[in-house]
């Protein structure tokens, strides 16, 4: 079965963008893919900003990134962009670090002013790093999350209209089964930039290209 990992990017650490990859991941679990995700957050952050790429940590996400089949990037949208924290990771990748992988560009926010942020800021970064396959993004209001007691690993969890918008956006994979393990397959019938601006929901969700990640 396929490998997935999610980044979050976000430099809370009671983050509704860590809880939304998080539930994504569970979801992928549950059909069978092997999950992993890195909270860029919890990176040494002087190692990080200082793109010391021979610290073990760093390389070490470096490496959980190039060994995975395919990616969530998770980011809050500040200034209608994707996080510095993340972009701080991200400019240390080589060069197509991406090259062979699908990846799920996944935001939240507090208003849907910054609704095409993931089409004009983050989009365009991982298509450099040579993404095989980018997936419409998902978009999420803070009022898309609920709040969870105190102690919680996640003080805001997704509400069950944002679980079944996240499910959406990885499309109809079946459960796990059996059957022999086969590759993460991406089905874009069409390609995102040819298919005109599709229409977007204010309350948050991913914007409408045919999509699965299955079996095979």
């Amino acid at each position: 079965m396929s490998a997935v990992l999610a980044l979050s990017g976000s430099p809370s650490p009671i983050s509704r963008t860590a809880s939304a990859a998080q539930a994504t991941l569970a979801l992928l679990e549950a059909r069978g893919h092997t999950v992993d995700h890195i909270a860029v957050r919890e990176l040494p952050a002087a190692d990080l900003l200082g793109g010391n790429t021979a610290h073990p940590r760093i390389a070490g996400a470096q490496e959980r990134i190039a060994q995975a089949d395919g990616l969530i990037v998770a980011t809050p949208i500040f200034k209608a962009s994707y996080s510095g924290l993340l972009k701080s990771l991200l400019d240390l990748l080589p060069q197509k670090a991406l090259a062979g992988k699908a990846v799920l560009p996944l935001a939240t926010d507090g208003t849907p002013t910054h609704l095409l942020a993931v089409d004009y800021a983050l989009r365009p970064v991982l298509s450099v790093l040579g993404a095989r396959h980018i997936i419409e993004g998902t978009f999420l209001l803070d009022s898309a999350f609920t709040d969870r007691a105190a102690g919680s690993a996640h003080k805001h969890i997704p509400t069950p209209e944002a679980h079944t918008r996240l499910a959406d956006a990885l499309g109809s994979t079946p459960p796990t089964s059996s059957a022999p393990p086969k590759q993460l397959v991406v089905e874009l019938p069409l390609e995102p930039h040819r298919a005109g601006r599709p229409a977007h929901d204010p309350r948050g969700s991913r914007v409408n290209h045919s999509v699965s990640w299955t079996h095979g």
